[in-house]
């Protein structure tokens, strides 16, 4: 391809709103242009990243058994309400009707399209199991759609669903799910971890996510210096913490103006280990609301997410002064003791004793407390799993890292056959819902984490898998024939050696304008035909670490396809 006959607008200005560098870089390098918020057109660079991703996850998941198949964008929104999705996916889910009045969704996932695929067409297990997918236009309407294709509300997307008889083949299909995966980032070229995940929206049980590790990624990932555990904070354990304190009598102390553990923790002179914290929050769920009470240890911090699961909620938001106050509550003084609200403790909690709570009085709190004498208490994983806490896989220290969400894969089990009545005959000829599962890749999604990884302060550094152009041939001066001839020389030669070259044939181009471009577009090599021309040579320039080696003329083709490989 010649620059002169491709579409790359490029240029210096950086939009207003872009602040991560793909966004910037993919709108400065003419690669997607920006149409509305959240929604992106791909131009021809763009569009060449965005089929090369694709090809790549196609070929792993077509080598893996499953079978390509294509879901309608517009799904009815019948589909929906019988999985009930569309009472607890939000405002996310876009719903619009057509000229008959019918109620219709764009997709945002295709649970229910593929169950309703599969559904009276799969009877027996003997036709089990089944693998579906398709790459495919997704809409999600984000409330804050921002960082450019990284939180878009258009995306393309793979989504691939299995039906099975039973559990033990969904955990060797979800098993397979991850080594494929894993293979599509290693041929990316990406740096990636696999972390354990909360299954939010999608449902389920076990859930894994894949992430591009880059410092600007949204998610924060707990990872073990010792082992290969890794985890969404979301979904992060961590080894227990233990602590002794000694039983005593139970007593109502006076804690004047004290609403915080460490204002308690100070005043009773104890660590804030041995205090409890109360965590009070309205739970919205189908349908009505309720004020819930969350109780940690007074070190630790409640991890939001986690919460939600512990009561199956739909979400959790503040809860006012005047709402704690119409539950019984005294904001900063609550305890689990004679606590007449619906509340969950964490784990760790369990059975200890000698401990500081709130007394459900103003300016009053318990010592001594000791849970073992509750009854009916519901226990659960509540709390953030912090920086230097201990690997609970191996004893190694947890740190943070950061990063991109770029694959999700769950076992969904039978919540979506179930509500919408797709059986099959099992062995003895009895009717069970199918087990399934599903898998996810954010195919549009990684031509922005591509660059979050690979990227300097001149723009874009593709890796060999996903560049647009592995070389981009450089003419210093077009309007010189010796310059021009070699330059189209080494063009036919390597085109026909099957390397993806584009010659920068530009007349009024600037040397420096064509070497700005090739920087900011992020070509893995550059071959610059100048002065050193007159000797026989030309460099060769390493985009990743901008170093540059003199080559001969007639050898070039050769280092290229050296440097290829």
């Amino acid at each position: 391809m010649r620059f002169s006959k491709l579409f790359i607008p490029t240029t210096k200005e950086t939009p207003n709103d872009a602040t991560l560098p793909s966004h910037q870089y993919l709108i400065r390098g003419g690669f997607v242009a920006q149409t509305g918020a959240g929604i992106y057109d791909f131009m021809p660079l763009g569009k060449i990243v965005l089929e090369k991703i694709r090809k790549i996850v196609k070929e792993e998941m077509d080598e893996a058994g499953a079978n390509e198949v294509q879901f309608g964008f517009v799904t009815p929104l019948s589909l929906w309400q019988e999985s009930g999705r569309a009472n607890t996916m939000g405002n996310e889910l876009l719903r619009f009707k057509d000229r008959k009045n019918s109620d219709f969704v764009l997709s945002p996932t295709n649970e229910e399209a593929v169950v309703n695929m599969v559904k009276n067409r799969i009877t027996s297990y003997k036709d089990l199991p089944l693998h579906l997918y398709q790459i495919n236009t997704k809409f999600r309407d984000e409330a804050r759609p921002r960082f450019g294709l990284m939180r878009g509300r258009e995306f393309l997307m793979k989504d691939g669903y299995s039906f099975h008889s039973n559990e033990d083949d969904l955990v060797r299909e979800f098993n397979l799910m991850e080594a494929t995966y894993k293979k599509i980032y290693t041929r990316l070229g990406l740096d990636f971890r696999v972390v354990e995940a909360d299954s939010g929206a999608i449902g389920g049980s076990g859930s894994k996510e894949f992430h591009v590790l880059a410092n600007s990624g949204e998610d924060t990932i707990v990872v073990c210096d010792s082992c290969d555990y890794g985890a969404n904070i979301e979904a992060a354990r961590r080894k227990a913490k233990t602590y002794n304190f000694e039983l005593a009598e139970l007593k109502k102390v006076e804690t004047p103006n004290c609403k915080t553990i460490e204002e308690v923790a100070n005043f009773l002179n104890v660590s804030k280990e041995q205090t409890v914290k109360a965590v009070i929050k309205k739970a919205i769920f189908e349908g009505k609301t309720e004020i819930i009470v969350f109780f940690v240890r007074g070190s630790d911090e409640l991890e939001e997410t986690k919460a939600v699961n512990s009561i199956n909620a739909l979400e959790l938001i503040d809860a006012s002064e005047d709402e704690i106050k119409e539950a019984g509550l005294v904001a900063g003084y609550c305890g689990f003791l004679n606590l007449n609200a619906n509340f969950v403790v964490d784990n760790e909690l369990k059975n200890n004793f000698g401990l500081v709570c709130g007394a459900n009085d103003e300016n009053h709190h318990f010592i001594n407390t000791d849970l073992r004498s509750l009854e009916n208490v519901k226990y659960f994983d509540l709390v953030a799993v912090q920086e230097g806490d201990i690997c609970s896989c191996c004893g190694g220290k947890l740190s943070y890292t950061k990063g991109i969400e770029a694959g999700h894969i769950f076992q969904l089990g039978d919540k979506y056959s179930k509500a919408m009545n797709a059986n099959f005959l099992d062995e003895n000829g009895k009717a069970k819902p199918f087990i399934m599962g599903c898998y996810g890749v954010g195919v549009s999604r990684l031509v922005a984490a591509v660059i979050e990884q690979n990227h300097d302060e001149k723009g874009c550094i593709w890796t060999k898998a996903t560049t647009p152009f592995m070389v981009d041939i450089i003419v210093s001066n077009s309007k010189k024939e010796e310059e021009s001839k070699i330059g189209e020389e080494l063009y036919v030669k390597l085109k026909e050696s099957k390397v993806e070259v584009i010659l920068d044939d530009r007349i009024n181009a600037r040397f420096g304008f064509k070497m700005g471009d090739f920087e900011l577009l992020g070509f893995p090599y550059a071959v610059v035909i100048g002065k050193k021309l007159e000797d026989g040579f030309v460099e060769i320039v390493n985009r990743k670490t901008l170093e540059k080696t003199d080559v001969k003329v007639d050898e070039v083709v050769a280092k290229i396809l050296e440097l290829v490989k």
